[in-house]
C-alpha cells in the first residue's frame, strides 16, 4: 500500500486525499439530515443486515447466506419507500445548496433579533410561550408530535402562534436552523426536582432539555419573566436581551464561556 502510495506521485496523492474528503463529507451532511429521525435505526439495521451476511459468507453458512442474501435484495426495493422523506429532504437541501453551506453568522443574528423581539412582546403582555431550538441532537421524534409548519423564523409569527386561545399555543415552538419546524409540541417533563414556583412550560423546557443539547426559552404567562433552560439547568429572570445573548453564545461553536454563568445561576 505504502509503496503505491509513493508510486502515486503529490498530483495523485492530493487526489486521492480530495476524493476521501468529499466523500465523508457528503456522507456527514447525509448523517445530519437523517439525525434525530426514525431513519437512524434503520440504517443500523441495515449496517447490521451487511455485517451478518459478510459474518454467514466467511463461516461457510451456505443456507443462512443465501437468506440473507435475497434480504438485501428486498431491501434495495424497500429502501427508497421507506426513507421516502429523508430523500425528499437530501434533494430539497441539494436544490437550494444547502449541502454544502452551513448557517452563516448573518443568519444567527438575524434569528437572534427575531426571537428577541418576540421574547419583549410576548413579556410586556405576559403571554406564555415555549420556545426549543434544536442544536446537535436531532429533535424530529419530538417536533413530529405537532403541527409541521417549515415557517422562517419572524417575531410576528411567533407572538401569533403564542396567542391565547389559538389551537397551537399550549405547546412548543422548535426552531430547526432558521426555521420553525413545527408548533404545537407537548413535551416530556424535567425528572428532576424544580422550585413549586414554576409551571408546566418551565418543567417541559428542563425536560427536552435533558435528554438533549437543545436550548428553551419560556415567557411565564403570570409574571411575563423569561427563563433559559439547557443541559438540564434553568436561569431566571432574565430580559429579552440577557436571554438573548445567552443563547447566541450557546450557538456558538465555543459554548463554553457560558456555562460558568449557568454554574453561578443555576436555580
Amino acid at each position: 500500500m505504502w509503496i503505491r502510495v509513493l508510486t502515486m506521485g503529490p498530483v495523485g496523492i492530493i487526489q486521492s486525499v480530495a476524493d476521501i474528503l468529499i466523500v465523508a463529507y457528503l456522507f456527514y451532511r447525509i448523517f445530519l439530515l437523517i439525525r434525530g429521525t426514525r431513519a437512524v435505526q434503520l440504517v443500523k439495521g441495515v449496517v447490521i443486515l451487511l455485517l451478518a451476511t459478510q459474518a454467514a459468507k466467511l463461516l461457510n453458512l451456505e443456507a443462512t447466506y443465501r437468506v440473507l442474501q435475497t434480504a438485501q435484495i428486498a431491501l434495495l426495493v424497500a429502501l427508497p419507500i421507506v426513507f421516502q422523506p429523508e430523500l425528499r429532504r437530501l434533494l430539497e437541501s441539494l436544490g437550494r445548496g444547502g449541502l454544502f453551506r452551513s448557517g452563516s453568522a448573518d443568519a444567527t443574528r438575524s434569528l437572534l433579533e427575531e426571537i428577541r423581539r418576540a421574547l419583549a412582546q410576548l413579556s410586556a403582555r405576559r403571554v406564555g410561550a415555549l420556545v426549543v431550538i434544536e442544536r446537535e441532537t436531532g429533535l424530529r421524534e419530538l417536533s413530529e408530535r405537532g403541527v409541521a409548519l417549515d415557517a422562517r423564523v419572524s417575531a410576528q409569527l411567533l407572538v401569533t402562534l403564542f396567542q391565547p386561545g389559538t389551537p397551537l399555543h399550549d405547546g412548543a415552538t422548535v426552531i430547526r436552523g432558521a426555521r420553525i419546524a413545527s408548533a404545537g409540541v407537548f413535551l416530556p417533563l424535567a425528572e428532576a426536582d424544580l422550585p413549586r414556583d414554576l409551571g408546566t412550560r418551565h418543567r417541559a423546557a428542563v425536560g427536552v432539555t435533558e435528554h438533549s443539547d437543545a436550548v428553551a426559552i419560556v415567557v411565564s404567562e403570570e409574571t411575563g419573566t423569561i427563563s433559559l433552560a439547557t443541559q438540564g439547568r434553568i436561569v431566571r429572570p432574565l430580559s429579552p436581551e440577557g436571554a438573548v445573548d445567552l443563547l447566541g453564545g450557546l450557538l456558538r461553536p465555543a459554548a463554553a464561556e457560558v456555562a460558568g454563568f449557568f454554574q453561578r445561576k443555576e436555580t
